[in-house]
């Protein structure tokens, strides 16, 4: 990140994002907001005077590759940088990670749902309290929201920790960002301000081999403790052809003689999940690089994953940021 936010009015650069601390118990009290955890591609969208510019967690460039949601943002006042999340809808109307997938190109499935203001005609609003900035942002976006339907505002729920759990676990949504009100935004930190909380089970992990097959059986996947990558399970389940193409063409360079997890060979077969050394041999190891989402029911007593699903290729994440959630 750059020296300042906004070196003038019209000229923005990229920030990276502030980010939610992962809890085991949502916490509850007037002093937190509650929103729906979207499962999508975090986004920074800029208004400067060269034009529109929309940046991946990372910094990548977005831009082209959603041109509808940077179509919206052009809307937005000069010197103005938000972050939101963009997601797609699948055909009854829920957010899905998968269709965001397959249907990136399809405008009328995208949505970027904006949830904070960092920068507002060129003055910063990062040491501003959460309440100022969202109540800045609605006004801001007001104007913005009647001429496109691909940009909104994430909405926050006013109830208690327990109504809210109950609430999301009926709908089957993934889970719940809560926030200090008086909170500052942070670039880069996960200072607990912001906490997420899961319902239903689901994750990044990083590809750390696979088993052949056509184009292959299974992925091999696995999380860091620390420098340590511990394998998690194998995943078979989830995948359409074409999505299995892709990963394969990524997995192909990225080949190698080394077993990447630490904590392989599994002793002995306790699970159907468990790994062990004659198993391995019908490994092809990664370079531990790719990280993908899965969906999974439940963490087992042998820290493997039950019932494990693919939902995606995450190109917006670090494979050294993945850790157990």
């Amino acid at each position: 990140m750059g020296k300042s936010l906004a070196t003038k009015a019209t000229e923005i650069q990229f920030v990276e994002p502030m980010y939610a601390l992962g809890v085991r118990s949502l916490p509850d009290g007037p002093g937190w907001l509650y929103e729906i955890k979207l499962d999508g591609y975090r986004c920074l969208g800029a208004k400067d005077a060269s034009g529109v510019s929309l940046w991946s967690r990372r910094g990548n460039a977005l831009t082209l590759q959603f041109s509808a949601i940077a179509k919206a943002c052009a809307g937005l006042p000069a010197g103005t940088l938000v972050d939101g999340e963009i997601v797609a809808m699948d055909s009854k109307g829920q957010v899905s990670f998968n269709t965001l997938q397959r249907h990136r190109s399809e405008a009328s499935a995208i949505r970027f749902y904006v949830f904070d203001l960092l920068i507002l005609r060129g003055r910063s609003m990062l040491h501003e309290p959460l309440l100022i900035r969202r109540e800045a942002l609605s006004d801001l976006l007001g104007p913005v929201r009647k001429k496109s339907s691909a940009i909104d505002l994430s909405q926050t729920v006013s109830a208690s920790a327990k109504d809210m759990i109950r609430a999301i676990t009926e709908l089957g949504l993934e889970g719940i960002i809560a926030k200090r009100q008086d909170s500052f935004y942070e670039p880069g930190k996960r200072s607990g301000a912001w906490v997420k909380y899961k319902v239903n089970q689901g994750q990044e992990l990083v590809v750390g081999g696979y088993t052949p097959g056509n184009p292959f059986d299974a992925i091999i996947v696995g999380y860091y403790r620390g420098d340590k990558l511990l394998y998690a399970g194998k995943v078979r389940a989830g995948f359409v052809h074409h999505a299995q193409l892709e990963l394969k063409n990524r997995m192909k360079p990225l080949e190698t003689n080394i077993c990447p997890f630490a904590n392989l060979p599994e002793k002995k077969r306790r699970t159907q999940w468990a790994l062990t050394a004659e198993e391995m041999k019908n490994c092809v190891w990664l370079k531990p690089e790719l990280v993908v989402q899965i969906e999974f029911t439940e963490w087992t007593p042998d820290d493997h994953l039950r019932h494990a699903a693919f939902a995606g290729l995450r190109k917006d994440k670090k494979a050294r940021d993945v850790v157990r959630e």
